[in-house]
């Protein structure tokens, strides 16, 4: 991975890509008026764009960046505020002042809307394999702005571990989070969708696997929630019960510890 500045560069903007290329351990490359292509192609490498409003991710030979974007996290807070449902805080049965763990943070929106359900008194933790989304992800966190004073407040509210899910769970307590969640959607919506098409070679497809959900089972205090495609096996392998959407590309299962 290299880092460079955007188009317009000033002492400010040299500094944070320095910083950023630091923290991972990246190398850093004067932008000196060349395109993100030009650079990619001379480093041959992948490509962090550091510049004041925001983060961008060039996968190597993409025209077009990954940035952070809460995506339809901002409709599914503005309906819960209106008194409407969202079917992971269903699923989850989540309350003000519960504690959430989403160990595929992925690009963030489910975490930004279980810390509004969670609210001021909640937890929430999102834990993210890959260093780069990892230090993305946190970054747009805290500093987005949605205009929505309810959703910037959920959004810096989340915990960001740059870790494999199955290293973070290990380190945890028996019974010290209400709700332990997975959502391998988030591959595949990679490969589905041209617009993050470019993320494809950055996501973790380790998927699950019993020592991971025996784990997950142990740190929940509440319940073990899995988001996955309707016609998914892994409901039925590790014993979920589905909670069925008509129309919907994805349903949820949940194991229980009540």
């Amino acid at each position: 991975m290299i880092v460079t500045t955007g188009g317009r560069t000033d002492d400010e903007t040299v500094l944070l890509a320095k910083e950023t290329a630091a923290i991972l351990n990246a190398k850093y490359v004067s932008r000196r008026k060349r395109s993100v292509l030009d650079l990619m192609q001379s480093e041959n490498d992948d490509c962090i764009v550091r510049g004041r409003a925001r983060i961008e991710l060039y996968p190597f030979g993409e025209s077009k960046p990954f940035f952070f974007h809460p995506n339809s996290a901002m409709f599914r807070i503005k309906r819960l505020i209106k008194g409407e449902c969202d079917p992971l805080t269903e699923a989850a049965r989540l309350e003000p002042g519960m504690s959430f763990l989403d160990c595929t943070l992925g690009l963030g929106s489910d975490s930004i809307v279980a810390a509004f359900a969670a609210g001021p008194t909640g937890q929430v933790i999102g834990v993210e394999s890959n260093p780069y989304l990892a230090y993305i992800v946190r970054d747009g966190l805290i500093h987005w702005k949605s205009g929505l004073a309810e959703m910037d407040s959920a959004m810096n509210a989340i915990r960001v571990f740059q870790s494999n899910s199955l290293t973070l769970l290990k380190g945890m307590g028996d019974n010290s989070i209400d709700c332990v969640y997975f959502d391998p959607m988030f591959e595949e919506t990679i490969l589905e969708s041209d617009g993050i098409r470019g993320l494809a070679r950055f996501a973790d497809y380790s998927g699950l696997s019993s020592r991971v959900l025996e784990e997950a089972y142990r740190v929940a205090k509440k319940r073990v929630l899995l988001k996955d495609h309707f016609r998914s096996e892994r409901f039925s392998e590790f014993a979920f019960k589905v909670f069925k959407r008509k129309s919907a590309k994805f349903h949820f299962g949940v194991i229980e510890k009540d």
